[in-house]
């Protein structure tokens, strides 16, 4: 018997935009579901007051939020309209900029951001080596990047595809190291209901 194909990290970057009135019903979805991912994310990251945290795929913004809840300015990045006007129908706060954009295509300068997060993103962007490139230009020297992603077994299908398995999260590790950034950490955690996998590494 044949061993099974390698999944690649990014393997619904085929996977359609939100747009319309489905695009708003899983924006409202991932507010209620996503409180617990963005406090382990902040909290992985360390997220304080002085840091600007750039949110690759922002979505409604409520990871967006948490880390401006915690002292850092937060610029959401996300390619689907919908999601932006939902993260800013949602946000009463100033210290946020919502801008349309792509983990390949990030509208800021070189060194922008002291922090990088994706979470449960990165199994949709279009090219991974491209992303990752674009992180290293958007993190600032010591610069913290962060990817999380649901743990999924790898025959999974649908909805329940969406996500990592271990063999996922260590070749997105790998990547990472290949761009050059450092200190590569591959972890696992709870984030409420959910076990996921997350990637952590500093660009150097």
């Amino acid at each position: 018997m044949s061993e099974p194909k390698e999944l690649p990290v990014n393997h619904h970057a085929d996977h359609p935009g939100f747009a319309g009135p489905m695009g708003v019903c899983v924006g409202v979805a991932l507010l209620a579901m996503g409180g617990a991912t963005a406090r382990l994310a902040a909290d992985l990251t360390a997220v304080r007051a002085g840091d600007t945290v750039v949110d690759i795929g922002c979505g409604p913004g409520g990871a967006a939020r948490e880390a401006a809840r915690r002292g850092a300015a937060v610029v959401g990045i996300d390619p689907a309209p919908v999601m932006l006007r939902l993260a800013r129908l949602f946000t009463r706060r100033e210290d946020i900029a919502w801008m349309r954009g792509t983990a390949e295509r990030v509208p800021l300068p070189d060194g922008a951001a002291t922090v990088a997060w994706s979470l449960a993103t990165v199994h949709h962007w279009q090219d991974v080596d491209a992303g990752l490139a674009e992180m290293h230009r958007l993190l600032a020297p010591r610069g913290r990047l962060l990817a999380v992603e649901r743990q999924v077994d790898r025959d999974a299908t649908g909805f329940a595809s969406h996500g990592w398995t271990r063999e996922q999260a260590e070749t997105f590790a790998a990547l990472c190291r290949s761009v050059g950034f450092r200190d590569v950490i591959v972890g696992r955690h709870a984030a409420g209901r959910r076990d996921v996998w997350s990637v952590q590494a500093v660009r150097a």
